[in-house]
């Protein structure tokens, strides 16, 4: 990240930090993640038309440490987009992004590396971390299409995320409400510019701290492409034949979208698939089933 940019990032952040470091010892929600990186993406948009497509111009995030709920770092980079490279009114007087903003900003595929880089630098692992948003529309729709579109691969952890409006509902019911207004519910101060894709970032951020201090679990609510594992009701006993059949190997460091090691069972169905290994998530049990809807099939 360009310096000017970074210290404009570092200094948002220690106008907040020392709010939540007198609270961190108190914070002790249940702990799925090492860390939560909260994105907020702005993008190119029109008045009251739709504009196709849809790319990403400001590319923020924030990290947020996953026990304590401290706001540890941010990282922001403006994109360049390509098929719409001049910025209507409408789009810079919302965002307050100029077009030299966008003008010396990098290609998205460029981004990407600049934020993985960003928490390899921080020390966030990057299987032990989940991506926070306000809303599906960041991961779902804007970056998914526009990755497709480009044909860029995208890190792995943008396959899933926590939507926190999800869970903000059920804390303080479900209503049409936008992240303003959800700010100013919980009794927290709403700072910087609405639509400022950092400042949106650092408040989800906050919102998401709070969150943690009233003991809600911050889990995966939304992902791409999920295999459901058989039911439990349809599993037959297995015969001695199955059994005699070899475990796969299974790497200590894979993880569920809990953040524990995940667990090795087969499938004992009739049909094809019989006597194939899968991995599920390793909050498991025979009562409740699986906590996350992790599945993959064993090599």
């Amino acid at each position: 990240m360009p310096p000017c940019l970074r210290s404009a990032a570092d200094a948002t952040l220690s106008l907040i930090r020392h709010r939540h470091r007198s609270m961190a010892s108190r914070v002790s929600p249940p702990c799925l993640f090492d860390y939560y990186v909260v994105v907020d993406f702005e993008a190119t948009c029109e008045k009251d038309a739709r504009i196709y497509p849809q790319e990403v111009i400001e590319f923020p995030a924030v990290l947020v440490h996953g026990v304590t709920g401290e706001l540890l770092s941010a990282f922001r980079t403006y994109v360049r987009p390509r098929y719409h490279p001049i910025l209507s009114a409408f789009c810079r007087e919302l965002t307050g992004i100029t077009q030299e903003d966008v003008d010396g900003g990098v290609d998205l595929a460029d981004a990407l590396v600049l934020h993985d880089a960003w928490l390899v630098a921080a020390g966030a692992a990057r299987d032990r971390v989940a991506v926070v948003t306000w809303g599906d529309w960041d991961c779902r729709t804007l970056l998914d299409n526009e990755c497709a579109l480009k044909e860029i691969v995208k890190p792995f952890y943008f396959e899933r995320w926590v939507n926190l409006r999800v869970l903000f509902e059920s804390v303080f019911g479900a209503r049409r409400r936008n992240l303003q207004e959800a700010v100013q519910e919980a009794g927290l101060r709403w700072d910087g510019r609405a639509h400022c894709g950092l400042d949106d970032a650092r408040n989800t951020a906050c919102l998401l701290a709070d969150l943690m201090r009233r003991g809600v679990t911050i889990s995966i609510t939304g992902m791409f492409t999920v295999l459901m594992a058989p039911k439990e009701d349809e599993v037959p006993q297995p015969s001695l034949q199955l059994l005699a059949q070899p475990l796969p190997q299974m790497s200590s460091h894979c993880h569920c979208y809990c953040g524990i090691p995940i667990k090795i069972d087969m499938v004992m169905t009739l049909g094809p698939m019989q006597g194939q290994y899968f991995y599920i998530c390793g909050n498991w049990t025979p009562e409740f089933g699986a906590i996350c809807p992790f599945f993959l099939w064993a090599a």
